[in-house]
């Protein structure tokens, strides 16, 4: 069954070499009572060590049942101690945390047995050594012959081929040696027990067969056997350790150190506590923020301009540059100037409002839309009177802005549900204008003398604007031609018979509007706001007008000054006039015949009717994106210079704001992680402590067959209970924090419920907890799954 063929081992301490066996050969048979006997440093243990693969011999061969071992890995030998042999130690190496049960059982554990049936085989094991009554106990609780007769069960458990003995009885009382003999010589009948023993006395007694050795040589056999029966189907079982095994080992090993195990999860968690409060404390920032926005700038409009400028901060001179050019330093004392190109550090990009793309805004869901407004660059044509004497109403002057219109389809009105009514009724016509006020209920002196009323004046009731009226001219009502060139029918009588006029359109004051107490922002200022469809109606007439149809005929002279247009071109005409139309206002120039170009003029003139920008109000920051991709979608598939370019400044404010919270929650979190750090260090010196402690116990696990992946499993186990362990104590001792940080917030902040700990950050932190215990594991572990199993058994 098992053969020794010319064994040879030996030792080397630096320069000295130490023979432990020197060509030894043994055969031994399937079911006999070997006894080893000879002087300390014979080479008996060490010839047991081999025999169980807990060490590999240098030279020669051990064969088993036929089977050569001379290629045995590593895994071969854990299988081979696990499935065909049961160690019985002198100190009985019992694992003092687990039950005597849980101790029987753990060879079977490491070959796979269900837990059923292992149990079962544990129980059985202990009554048949006379334990059947302290199977619940722990080896602590029992005697030093209850406890050899645990190890033994442990060696019969798992039903191995041989029994190897160290000295089992070397730490008992005659009375229980005895015993102990007893019932190793009954095992003895069905298998192979190899015993070493310094006691001539019991080998004789109780063995069949006793070999001397001496000097690392057999010196004598009592009873050869004359050949060897071999079990030619001889096969190994890998064996395999789970990790809920590891974790159980574990968890009992912890479960016997419960303070210093609180204490190192408490000092671990103290990194995950810091980042949970930051964490709960920007997300609730954000919230508060995000809550903000949602009532401040829900309703900002998603905003197309026909131009748009941007200032290319790449092309501005360097700090490097004005050390290599000193015409560019700053503040410079040189009494010159340098010229440049201010286009040079712009971005121009033109939107092309066609009708196609008007078309296009059309298919928007209307029900993302709250209401859509559109400026034109139109110069209406409007007068008041005083009942006696009419004069024109400089329309730049009243911040004359059309207000957002419901899209088509969708009920209500938008002045109704973001303003309120303070006087008078909502516009119900198109020739119904409203007077936007600020939350003071105020308005600008100059919008007051344009619409005629004492703007010196303390106060103005209302009363005295509701109903006010004025008169829309048409072109050809209000230029007259002269020698080919046009100017306005302007004297006092001219302008009077205008106003009185049956072509006159009137406009009229409907009613005073506010924003809402609860709307932190208001998307119109100040002043008169009238319906789309009025500058529509205006254009419409406009196109068709002789002052339009002749400056369209006349391409170089303005047909109302007779002057040359302007060159103008470039930075300069694109900048003027994107500043004239950037507040919505409603004209180029109050006079149209101070425009720069021809386009400029017709546009005054009321001829152009493509908007100069248009304002989509989304009904909340959903509807928003919804709008934003429809509007991303045109440009798909198309050039640069074809894209039409929006400005969505909800999202601008959105993003700047998340991103300073963002980076300060960063530079927070980076400092409470020093503290991470140190318990990942912390960690790694806990572990290798247990490591420390644990020896003996990585001695029997390997004696039983367990792999050395299976040794830092169970060391990773650990580093996972206490990592769990910290992080949930973390986020137990953060959520309780928040309750005073949100005290302490309201009353100097007045904001309610600041700290909140977002659930997935809270588990994010629990499983960065384990996994930066684990790492601070992983070194001890590996260095625990490499300790020699011969000299981890001997320690103490």
């Amino acid at each position: 069954m098992l053969q020794l063929k010319n064994i040879s081992k030996s030792y080397t301490t630096g320069s000295f070499t130490q023979i432990a066996l020197n060509d030894v050969s043994l055969d031994f048979r399937k079911n006999e009572f070997v006894a080893i006997l000879g002087p300390s440093g014979s080479g008996k243990t060490t010839c047991l060590n081999l025999i169980g693969g807990l060490d590999q011999y240098d030279n020669g061969d051990l064969i088993i049942n036929g089977t050569s071992t001379k290629h045995f890995k590593d895994s071969d030998w854990d299988a081979y101690r696990n499935n065909s042999v049961g160690f019985i130690f002198q100190s009985y190496n019992l694992i003092s945390h687990l039950s005597i049960t849980d101790n029987v059982e753990m060879g079977m554990t490491l070959s796979g047995v269900s837990a059923e049936v292992k149990h079962r085989k544990a129980v059985e094991a202990l009554e048949k050594v006379g334990l059947k009554e302290h199977i619940h106990k722990k080896p602590g609780q029992l005697s030093g012959g209850q406890m050899q007769r645990v190890a033994i069960a442990r060696a019969l458990a798992n039903d191995p081929d041989i029994i190897l003995a160290d000295e089992p009885t070397g730490a008992l009382d005659t009375v229980t040696s005895e015993q102990i003999m007893e019932l190793i010589k009954e095992i003895a009948k069905d298998k192979l027990v190899v015993m070493v023993t310094h006691n001539p006395e019991l080998a004789e007694t109780y063995a069949d067969r006793i070999v001397q050795f001496r000097d690392g040589k057999v010196i004598s056999d009592s009873n050869p056997p004359d050949e060897i029966q071999e079990n030619t189907n001889y096969q190994l079982k890998k064996t395999a350790m789970s990790y809920f095994t590891a974790l159980k080992l574990s968890g009992k090993n912890i479960s016997t150190k419960k303070w210093r195990t609180a204490l190192t999860a408490f000092a671990s968690s103290i990194g995950i506590i810091g980042i949970a409060l930051i964490l709960s404390l920007s997300n609730g920032f954000d919230k508060q923020i995000s809550s903000y926005e949602s009532g401040a700038l829900s309703n900002f409009p998603v905003t197309i301009n026909e131009s748009a400028a941007s200032i290319d901060l790449s092309s501005r001179p360097s700090e490097d540059a004005g050390k290599k050019d000193k015409k560019w330093k700053e503040f410079t004392s040189a009494g010159e100037i340098y010229p440049y190109d201010p286009s040079a550090n712009t971005v121009m990009h033109t939107n092309v409002l066609s009708e196609e793309y008007l078309k296009y805004l059309d298919g928007i869901d209307p029900a993302l839309l709250d209401g859509v407004s559109y400026s034109r660059k139109v110069n209406m044509n409007i007068l008041r009177s005083d009942g006696e004497t009419a004069v024109p109403v400089d329309t730049a002057s009243l911040n004359f802005t059309s207000y957002p219109d419901k899209p088509a389809g969708v009920e209500g009105s938008y002045l109704a549900d973001y303003y309120d009514l303070l006087a008078g009724s909502l516009p119900e016509k198109s020739t119904d204008l409203v007077m936007v006020v600020d939350e003071y209920n105020r308005m600008s002196q100059s919008i007051l003398e344009a619409l005629g009323l004492d703007y010196k004046a303390a106060n103005i009731s209302f009363d005295d604007i509701v109903g006010r009226e004025f008169k829309l001219i048409y072109n050809d009502d209000y230029y007259i031609e002269s020698d080919g060139m046009f100017k306005l029918n302007g004297n006092a009588a001219n302008l009077s018979a205008m106003y009185n006029s049956g072509n006159a359109v009137t406009l009229k004051i409907s009613g005073i509007i506010r924003k809402q107490q609860d709307s932190p922002m208001s998307t119109m200022s100040a002043g008169i706001a009238y319906s789309d469809s009025l500058a529509e109606e205006f254009i419409t007439n406009a196109k068709n007008s002789s002052i339009v149809k002749a400056q369209e005929q006349q391409e170089q002279v303005n047909v109302l000054t007779g002057k040359v247009f302007s060159q103008v071109s470039g930075m300069g005409s694109g900048m003027g006039m994107g500043m004239s139309f950037s507040m919505g206002n409603s004209s180029a120039s109050s006079d149209p015949g101070s425009s720069v170009s021809k386009e400029d003029t017709l546009a005054a003139l009321g001829a152009v009717a493509t908007p100069s920008s248009i304002s989509l109000y989304p009904k909340d920051f959903e509807a928003k994106e919804g709008i934003v991709k429809y509007l991303d979608q045109w440009n798909e598939g198309r050039s640069d210079k074809e894209m039409i370019v929006y400005t969505d400044l909800a999202e601008m404010v959105t993003s700047l704001s998340s991103g300073i919270m963002d980076g300060i929650t960063m530079v927070l979190i980076a400092f409470a992680s020093i503290s991470l750090v140190v318990s990942l260090i912390m960690i790694g010196i806990i572990t290798y402590i247990s490591v420390l402690e644990r020896t003996k116990e990585i001695g029997v696990l390997r004696a039983l067959g367990a792999r050395k992946k299976d040794i830092t499993r169970v060391f990773n186990a650990e580093t996972c209970i206490i990592g769990s362990l910290s992080g949930l104590l973390g986020i137990g001792i953060a959520y309780l924090l928040t309750i005073p940080v949100n005290i302490i917030l309201k009353s100097i902040t007045d904001l309610s419920n600041v700290a909140q700990l977002n659930p997935l950050h809270a588990f994010g932190l629990v499983v960065l907890s384990v996994g930066l215990t684990m790492l601070g594991g992983f070194i001890p572990a590996k260095f625990a799954a490499k300790k020699d199993p011969v000299v981890a058994l001997r320690s103490e």
